[in-house]
This record gives C-alpha cells, sequence and structure tokens, in this order.
C-alpha cells in the first residue's frame, strides 16, 4: 500500500487523470456485469417451455412463463414475450409477429450496452495521461542535467525519471484491465444476443408450423 502511495506522490498531478479513470472504468465495468448476469437466461430450459407449448397450441402457458421471466429482466424472455403476444392473436400474420420480435431485440439490446462505449475511452484516457506524464517527467529531467545546481542535479534527475516510469506504468495499470473488461463483457453481450436471434428464429418456426398444420385440417 505504501508504494502505491509513493507511486501515485511520485507521478505527480498527470496521476489525477489516470485515477479518476480507473474509478469511472472500475464503476462502469461493475455496473454493467451485474446488469448482464441478469439479463442472461437458461436458453434449453425456456425453449423447451415454450415448445412444448407451442406445439400444443398453448399460447397463453408460453406467454406467461416469458412474463414471469422477463419481470425479471432478462432478456430472451422479454423478447420472445413480444413475438408471443403476437403470435396468440388469430388476426395478426407472421410478418407482424417478426416485427414484434425485431423492435422488442432492438429495444432490449441497448439496455444491455449502455455505458460500455465510455471503457474504450477511459482506457485511452489513462494511456495517454500516462505518456503526457512521461513526456513531462522526461522534460524534467532533461532540464536537471541541463540547468540544475550541481548539489540538486541528482535529486532534480531522479524526480523527474520516477514521474516519467510511474506516470506509465500507471495508465497501463488501469488501460490494461478496463479493455480486457470490455472485451469480457462485450462478449457475454454477443453471447446474449445470438441466444435470442436464435431462440426467435425457433419459435418464428415452431409458429409457422402450427399455423400450417392448423390450415391443412
Amino acid at each position: 500500500m505504501e508504494s502505491i502511495i509513493l507511486a501515485i506522490k511520485d507521478g505527480g498531478v498527470w496521476m489525477a487523470p489516470i485515477i479518476i479513470s480507473f474509478v469511472f472504468a472500475l464503476a462502469i465495468m461493475a455496473e454493467r456485469a451485474m446488469v448482464i448476469f441478469g439479463a442472461k437466461s437458461n436458453q434449453a430450459k425456456l425453449m423447451a417451455t415454450v415448445r412444448k407449448a407451442l406445439q400444443s397450441q398453448q399460447f397463453e402457458s408460453a406467454i406467461r412463463e416469458c412474463a414471469t421471466l422477463k419481470q425479471k429482466k432478462q432478456i430472451l424472455p422479454s423478447v420472445l414475450h413480444a413475438g408471443l403476444q403476437k403470435a396468440s392473436n388469430p388476426g395478426k400474420d407472421m410478418k407482424d409477429m417478426e416485427g414484434a420480435l425485431e423492435q422488442a431485440t432492438l429495444t432490449e439490446f441497448p439496455r444491455l450496452t449502455k455505458r460500455m462505449a465510455f471503457l474504450p475511452m477511459l482506457a485511452n484516457v489513462a494511456t495517454l495521461s500516462g505518456l503526457l506524464g512521461t513526456i513531462v517527467g522526461l522534460i524534467e529531467a532533461f532540464d536537471a542535467v541541463a540547468n540544475a545546481p550541481a548539489d540538486q542535479k541528482q535529486v532534480m534527475l531522479a524526480a523527474g525519471i520516477s514521474k516519467a516510469m510511474y506516470t506509465t506504468a500507471g495508465g497501463l495499470v488501469v488501460a490494461i484491465p478496463t479493455l480486457v473488461g470490455n472485451a469480457f463483457l462485450t462478449a457475454m453481450v454477443s453471447g446474449i444476443m445470438d441466444q435470442v436471434d436464435q431462440s426467435a428464429a425457433e419459435v418464428l418456426n415452431e409458429v409457422r408450423a402450427g399455423r400450417s398444420a392448423k390450415a391443412a385440417k
């Protein structure tokens, strides 16, 4: 802990934007992780229930199951709920259901990615602040070599080099986990949306097959 405090102190004023970037990045990653984990569904279990209900033409049962999970802010049942409500109305055709699924997907997706665009920006701010601190520290070190009194030259040179190294290290320490965290969260969002697309297509096919079988009778 003492070494961290010393690094912040020796890094000077340029450590401030690095620390601020770290705090904001950590807060965004923690908040997004909670939202994304909460939005995940047990796709296999949900689709088994919905598939069974659709094959029996029991739309209300499938809608109730999706509505229950929708209240828990899960993405997949929220999207399917919108489509199944349209499909349960005999006066609506398949295009209405497709439109409802697409609209629900476009509504839910931004809820997952909200504020994530700031993470690469914060990583860049930390890196560039560290680079700027490095340049300032080297300027101070070279100035000490050129102009400082002989008895102060070594101290000022060491201070300038310390500032340069600590700000570089600080920027990288913040930027690397921020970029890794952003990549991890992005992958999780992509996984959820892939599940939504796959399940929506499956539900569409089940409803279409059910209507075709009913019309053939």
